[in-house]
Protein backbone atom coordinates (compact mmCIF):
# COMPACT_ATOMS: atom_id res chain seq x y z
CA UNK A 1 0.00 0.00 0.00
CA UNK A 2 2.65 2.77 0.92
CA UNK A 3 5.07 1.81 -2.24
CA UNK A 4 1.63 2.45 -4.11
CA UNK A 5 0.92 5.67 -2.87
CA UNK A 6 4.55 7.08 -3.34
CA UNK A 7 4.56 5.75 -7.07
CA UNK A 8 1.02 7.81 -7.08
CA UNK A 9 3.18 10.57 -5.84
CA UNK A 10 5.95 10.88 -8.39
CA UNK A 11 4.27 10.33 -10.83
CA UNK A 12 2.70 13.16 -10.76
CA UNK A 13 6.15 15.06 -10.52
CA UNK A 14 7.80 13.19 -13.49
CA UNK A 15 7.77 13.76 -17.49
CA UNK A 16 7.94 10.38 -17.93
CA UNK A 17 5.08 9.01 -15.48
CA UNK A 18 5.77 5.08 -17.28
CA UNK A 19 9.10 5.02 -15.88
CA UNK A 20 8.64 4.84 -12.60
CA UNK A 21 8.78 1.91 -10.24
CA UNK A 22 8.94 1.64 -6.37
CA UNK A 23 10.17 -1.51 -5.00
CA UNK A 24 9.69 -2.32 -1.22
CA UNK A 25 12.41 -4.14 0.88
CA UNK A 26 12.16 -5.17 4.44
CA UNK A 27 15.50 -4.68 6.60
CA UNK A 28 16.67 -4.38 9.85
CA UNK A 29 16.03 -0.84 9.87
CA UNK A 30 12.22 -1.45 9.05
CA UNK A 31 10.90 -1.34 5.29
CA UNK A 32 12.77 0.65 2.55
CA UNK A 33 11.18 1.89 -0.55
CA UNK A 34 13.46 2.04 -3.36
CA UNK A 35 12.22 5.04 -6.16
CA UNK A 36 13.15 3.96 -9.83
CA UNK A 37 12.76 7.04 -12.08
CA UNK A 38 13.60 7.44 -15.71
CA UNK A 39 17.46 9.69 -15.03
CA UNK A 40 15.91 12.69 -16.95
CA UNK A 41 13.52 12.57 -13.91
CA UNK A 42 16.01 12.29 -11.21
CA UNK A 43 16.23 16.03 -10.74
CA UNK A 44 12.74 16.61 -10.46
CA UNK A 45 12.32 13.73 -7.53
CA UNK A 46 15.81 14.74 -5.30
CA UNK A 47 14.45 18.51 -6.20
CA UNK A 48 16.60 21.67 -5.34
CA UNK A 49 18.76 21.25 -2.05
CA UNK A 50 16.79 17.83 -1.88
CA UNK A 51 13.39 19.22 -1.05
CA UNK A 52 11.49 17.59 -2.74
CA UNK A 53 12.55 13.91 -1.29
CA UNK A 54 12.40 15.43 2.44
CA UNK A 55 8.95 16.15 1.51
CA UNK A 56 8.39 12.77 0.10
CA UNK A 57 9.89 11.54 3.01
CA UNK A 58 7.95 13.13 5.34
CA UNK A 59 4.63 12.52 3.66
CA UNK A 60 5.59 8.55 3.71
CA UNK A 61 6.85 9.02 7.27
CA UNK A 62 3.36 10.27 8.60
CA UNK A 63 1.68 7.40 6.84
CA UNK A 64 3.36 4.69 8.40
CA UNK A 65 1.79 3.68 11.85
CA UNK A 66 4.18 2.22 13.45
CA UNK A 67 7.70 1.19 12.93
CA UNK A 68 9.72 3.33 10.58
CA UNK A 69 10.01 3.34 6.66
CA UNK A 70 13.02 4.96 4.46
CA UNK A 71 12.55 6.09 0.98
CA UNK A 72 15.55 6.34 -0.82
CA UNK A 73 16.04 7.68 -5.02
CA UNK A 74 18.18 5.33 -6.71
CA UNK A 75 19.90 6.11 -9.81
CA UNK A 76 19.64 4.23 -12.80
CA UNK A 77 21.94 3.51 -15.53
CA UNK A 78 18.81 3.50 -18.20
CA UNK A 79 19.78 5.88 -21.44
Amino acid sequence: MLADVLEHLVRGIVDNPDDVRVDSKRGRRGETLEVRVHPDDLGRVIGRSGRTARALRSVMSALVARGSIRVDVVETDQA
